[in-house]
C-alpha cells in the first residue's frame, strides 16, 4: 500500500502514522531509536507490506497490468489502490479527506526534524501538491506515476500505467474493495498486538 493507506491504517494515532509513513527509510532494527508509538508504526508498516505481497487479490490486480512493468507492478498497484481509497474515502472515514490530510501535513511539519533525510526532502512537495487528496483524481495519480517513472530513470514505464487504470478501472476497483477489507481487519488486529507488546494504551 502507498502513503494514504498506511497513514489511514494507523487508526488516527499521529505518532503511529508518522512511523508508518516513514517506515521504508528505516532499515533493520534502527527503529529502536524512536519512541514506542513511532516504532509501532514502523513495524505495522512492515506487516502491512508483507500481507499485501502475499495476498491473492493483490496478485490478481498485478496480473491485470501490462507485462512491461515487471517487478514494478506491485508498486503500481500500491499507488492505484491509494487512488481508490481516496476516491471512496467516505466509505472508510467520517473525517473529510481534506481535514485528514491537512492534520497529517501539520503534524509532519511539527516533527520535521526527526524525519529521515529522504522524507524531509519529500515532505514539502507532498504538502505543496496535496498528494493525499489529489490521489482521488486521474491527474493526481498520473503525476505520481510520472514522478515514480523519473525516479527509476525511465526504466519502469510507470507513467503508462494510467492507461492500465482506465482500461481496467471497474475490475481494479472491485479488487481494491475485496483486498482492503481483508487488510483493514489484518492491520487492526496487528496493531492491537503491537500496542500490547509496547504497552501502548
Amino acid at each position: 500500500m502507498n502513503y494514504l493507506a498506511h497513514i489511514y491504517l494507523s487508526e488516527n494515532d499521529q505518532l503511529i502514522a508518522l512511523g508508518n509513513f516513514m517506515a521504508d527509510e528505516i532499515k533493520g532494527k534502527t527503529y529502536d531509536i524512536y519512541s514506542e508509538k513511532i516504532k509501532t508504526g514502523i513495524l505495522l508498516h512492515r506487516q502491512i507490506d508483507s500481507f499485501t505481497d502475499q495476498d491473492e487479490t493483490a496478485r490478481i490486480s498485478k496480473r491485470r497490468l501490462h507485462k512491461r512493468y515487471g517487478h514494478y507492478s506491485g508498486i503500481i498497484i500500491d499507488i492505484l489502490y491509494d487512488h481508490f481509497l481516496a476516491k471512496n474515502w467516505p466509505m472508510y472515514s467520517e473525517i473529510p479527506l481534506e481535514k485528514f490530510a491537512n492534520d497529517f501535513y501539520n503534524f509532519l511539519e511539527e516533527r520535521y526534524e526527526i524525519l529521515p533525510d529522504r522524507i524531509q526532502h519529500l515532505t514539502p512537495y507532498m504538502i505543496k501538491d496535496n498528494w493525499l487528496v489529489n490521489y482521488a483524481g486521474f491527474e493526481g495519480i498520473e503525476r505520481v506515476l510520472i514522478g515514480m517513472n523519473k525516479r527509476t530513470k525511465m526504466k519502469s514505464h510507470m507513467h503508462l500505467a494510467i492507461h492500465d487504470l482506465k482500461e481496467n478501472y471497474s475490475a481494479l476497483e472491485n479488487d481494491f474493495f475485496i483486498f482492503f477489507e481483508k487488510l483493514r481487519n489484518f492491520s487492526h488486529n496487528t496493531l492491537i498486538e503491537l500496542k500490547k507488546k509496547y504497552k501502548i494504551l
